[in-house]
């Protein structure tokens, strides 16, 4: 129990707010007051109530170093659509694509401008919510791209995937005539970030030329989610769907 409330936990709040609550816990702060600090500390605080001494708060310590040595260790790689290059060996955006959809445990966020039906990318995302993977998509809308975008909405390419979460950028809620939606990008359990010029569509993803990064590991993977979870509390991201 304790293992997974401190997984849980440290995933969704990060490895420093976990110390924060151990350091409360060893001070012998009363529950009230760690919760009142940490309101998210519930069902780890549940958690520890079944374990004597102080076995559970060192178990959570440990817990704690390990996700931040993991979020301090990073790599990059340079990722392209289009001609490939023998020079200059890369990675292909479609199959980092499928790769960061397929890797998805937990959680998977998806943000595009344009959106066109694109079977290997459905597929993979069926495949996702069928194991219990959380996915959300963000993407423009015809209203918000104005006349830049045509044909059916943006939407359409993931409305026929029950479980997914459409979220938008509403016209209201820009301040400035004529922002976008523009950002293209997929992270994976807040652990892979892959960051594209590519729209999600098989032009972007397999015929331009596109360039992104793939980044494992690192805050800018972590930062990433949190800040369009901050968008979405804020009411700046609205659910489409």
């Amino acid at each position: 129990m304790v293992e997974k409330a401190g997984t849980e936990f440290v995933r969704r709040l990060g490895p420093a707010a976990l110390r924060t609550v151990v350091s409360h816990a060893v001070d012998g702060w009363p529950r009230d007051a760690i919760l009142h600090a940490t309101p998210e500390a519930a069902a780890l605080l549940d958690a520890l109530a079944g374990v004597e001494g102080t076995a559970g708060l060192a178990y959570l310590t440990g817990i704690a170093a390990g996700y931040a040595q993991r979020a301090a260790e990073a790599t990059v790689e340079t990722v392209w659509s289009g001609p490939g290059s023998h020079h200059v060996p890369v990675r292909a955006t479609a199959a980092v694509l499928a790769d960061v959809v397929r890797e998805a445990q937990r959680e998977l966020l998806l943000m595009t401008y344009s959106a066109r039906p694109y079977q290997p990318l459905t597929s993979a995302l069926q495949v996702a919510v069928s194991r219990g993977v959380t996915v959300s998509v963000v993407v423009e809308t015809l209203q918000g791209a104005g006349s830049a975008l045509g044909g059916d909405e943006p939407y359409q390419a993931f409305a026929g995937i029950d479980g997914v979460d459409l979220w938008h950028w509403p016209s209201s809620r820009r301040s400035e005539p004529g922002a976008k939606m523009h950002a293209k990008l997929a992270v994976a359990d807040r652990y892979v970030l892959f960051v594209s010029s590519a729209n999600l569509t098989q032009s972007g993803v397999a015929k331009n030329i596109e360039a992104g990064l793939l980044v494992r590991g690192g805050t800018a993977t972590l930062r990433a989610a949190e800040h369009v979870d901050a968008l979405r509390v804020s009411g700046a991201l609205t659910r489409l769907l």
